[in-house]
């Protein structure tokens, strides 16, 4: 029992740090702008979303676009299927994958806890053990990627593209998702020539507040 009462302790522990402070995507940005930086058809420029072709690990067409949008209308972009100068395609995928933490000095993943009892009439005996493993060193990761190309309506030139790409643990699809495109669009029309690593804060989401005494 004092080994599931250490597992029961360990886990709560873990989830009451994840519940706490704000969380951090680390993205790796990449971003090639055709137009001259600050070029005014991508300044505050009026937009229709295009749908991008679909492959596998990408969330519904709808749910990517409005995630993007609010990070458009951040970067100074106005939505307007009516008279937009630009066409934006957005895209986002997610691939799983697993790693292992025991590295040369072993650590504690993905628990997985056995009890094992057994018994015997005959002998006279009673045998108690535990069935492995206790812990198992592999446990699940993502690769997340978020995709925004924008293209001249007037020209057909592609004027702006970008991708952000994150690596991690934390699996909430919609979370790291509007913080990619946050990351895609960083520094928008001006954005810094290279690779680059930009991190985003993600506020937790507040607590709900306890029923009062009273109510049923």
């Amino acid at each position: 029992m004092w080994m599931i009462r250490i597992t029961l302790v360990l886990l709560a522990s873990l989830l009451t740090a994840c519940a706490s402070g704000p969380r951090i995507v680390a993205s790796d940005v990449r971003t090639v702008a055709a137009q001259a930086p600050g070029a005014s058809v991508l300044v505050g420029a009026h937009y229709r979303f295009e749908p991008a072709p679909q492959g596998a690990g990408q969330p519904p067409v709808a749910r990517v676009q409005a995630l993007a949008e609010t990070a458009l209308a951040r970067a100074g972009l106005v939505r307007d299927d009516a008279q937009p100068r630009l066409a934006v395609q957005v895209a986002g995928t997610v691939q799983a994958y697993w790693v292992s933490d025991w590295g040369p000095y072993g650590g504690w993943s993905n628990p997985r806890l056995a009890l094992g009892l057994g018994y015997g009439w005959r002998g006279g005996g009673i045998g108690l053990g535990w069935g492995g493993p206790l812990w198992d060193p592999t446990f699940p990761a993502y690769v997340t990627e978020a995709h925004v190309l924008m293209r001249d309506l007037q020209t057909g030139q592609i004027v702006y593209d970008s991708r952000a790409r994150h690596d991690g643990t934390w699996h909430n699809t919609d979370a790291v998702l509007a913080a990619l495109f946050v990351a895609a669009l960083e520094g928008y029309p001006d954005p810094p020539a290279g690779p680059r690593r930009i991190d985003v804060p993600i506020s937790p989401a507040p607590a709900q507040a306890a029923p009062a005494a009273d109510e049923k």
